[in-house]
């Protein structure tokens, strides 16, 4: 569900990595803390990949073309490869795939059902919007992983191709019915408020990602940290609504 090109990613710093974001898994998750959080981080990815993949798979029912079912098909298949990869390094650490996902699931879930889109353009948003604002987070915080889990983190949020197809489908319906683009940014700013709601409610109920995101795990952020980067989030979604021909 990682649906961005490379200019819509925000920026993030490039100073060289240091303390455990140099250090490799093996010795990283010497510290306790730091190996839950990781479990908790790819138990979250996991579970999102396997819905994102059930979402475009139902998305893909509501494809006015064959050309367009195919092509959600195409990507649904992707994001199961990306939850297979996940799913299969947690088993290489240790750890039960399904146990590290069972914590998102009510979260996640109540997300997509309240966000559940009522047509085939709401749905492209959706996931070239909402979703993407996940991703972002989850960049954020691979800055602060050790390297190899750094590494399948980034792999996974690749661009599944939605990125260019949802841009191309939702402006030529703008063009065909301009009033479409009212009711869609509409949408977006709600998916906004919603994904940056979940995200925060994940962290809180989650003390060892929390205490990675505000700082004694890793390298951690400070909470002026944490202000800058949501920031930047906000500021990759305005992006992204430019790109559609929305206003953020």
């Amino acid at each position: 569900m990682r649906f961005m090109t490379s200019s819509d990613k925000p920026e993030t710093a490039s100073a060289e990595p240091t303390g455990v974001a140099a250090r490799d898994w093996a010795k990283a998750a010497a510290e306790p803390q730091y190996r839950a959080a990781v479990v908790d981080l790819l138990g979250a990815l996991a579970y999102g990949e396997l819905a994102a993949f059930e979402r475009l798979a139902e998305d893909a029912k509501l494809a006015p073309t064959l050309a367009d079912k195919a092509e959600l098909a195409k990507m649904a298949s992707a994001e199961f490869h990306h939850f297979e990869r996940l799913r299969n390094r947690l088993a290489e650490i240790g750890e039960d795939a399904t146990q590290a996902m069972e914590p998102f699931v009510a979260a996640l879930d109540g997300f997509h059902r309240q966000t559940a889109p009522s047509d085939w353009l709401e749905g492209l948003v959706k996931a070239y919007v909402g979703d993407s604002i996940a991703s972002d987070f989850y960049r954020e915080v691979a800055a602060r992983l050790d390297t190899d889990t750094r590494e399948l983190v980034l792999a996974v949020l690749d661009d599944t191709g939605h990125a260019g197809f949802a841009v191309e489908k939702v402006r030529a319906a703008i063009d065909a019915d301009p009033r479409v683009g009212g009711r869609l940014a509409l949408w977006a700013r709600r998916l906004m408020g919603e994904a940056l709601s979940q995200s925060q409610r994940v962290v809180a109920d989650r003390d060892a990602l929390s205490t990675m995101l505000v700082g004694g795990v890793a390298d951690g952020f400070d909470l002026a940290e944490v202000g800058r980067m949501f920031s930047r989030i906000t500021e990759a979604h305005t992006k992204r609504m430019a790109a559609l021909g929305l206003a953020a």
